[in-house]
């Protein structure tokens, strides 16, 4: 039984000598597939926006946390969502960080990645609605949820991001 062709590449061709393997430079943004971390994910808008979201998330998060509730089930949502999300942004933060994508081939982490942000930019944006419905003019009350929405924006920005990319490259393989 076949499993598909494969191409196994070395270094000496049947017309002669092997020519030495061509040089190339990589950009030290990129990083090789050797390094531990890829350096240039720092710097690049995906992963700026991811530790955006992620400040505002905490911000969010400890306003509520640090203010006087009146009302106990909404906010309690409204933090269970936040640290939901706060956790799941850092852990794709990471996994791009230390290319864990390239490890672990089986799981389609574009698509991992867009589903958790439209189920977590849904809930937030409910959590938000809530929380600022609820605040009755308390001042920490009203910067979590507003914090929430500019979370929730966001969240909506990566995943329009995510998505548009996963169109260009559909597009272009076709």
């Amino acid at each position: 039984m076949s499993h598909g062709a494969r191409v196994i590449r070395t270094g000496v061709s049947s017309g002669g000598p092997a020519a030495p393997p061509p040089v190339t430079v990589a950009s030290s943004s990129a990083g090789s597939d050797g390094e531990l971390m890829d350096g240039g994910y720092f710097r690049s808008c995906a992963g700026m926006l991811k530790v955006a979201q992620m400040i505002s998330l905490l911000i969010g998060f400890i306003s509520v946390n640090n203010s006087a509730w009146t009302d106990y089930s909404a906010y309690s949502f409204f933090q269970i969502v936040t640290m939901c999300d706060l956790v799941m942004i850092l852990f794709f933060y990471i996994m791009h960080i230390f290319r864990v994508y390239r490890k672990l081939t089986c799981v389609s982490w574009p698509l991992a990645e867009f589903l958790h942000y439209l189920i977590g930019t849904i809930l937030l944006l409910i959590a938000s609605i809530v929380a600022a419905s609820k605040s009755y003019n308390i001042t920490g009350l009203v910067a979590g949820a507003t914090f929430g929405f500019l979370a929730t924006i966001l969240c909506v920005i990566s995943m329009w991001s995510s998505y548009k990319v996963s169109c260009i490259t559909q597009s272009t393989s076709e």
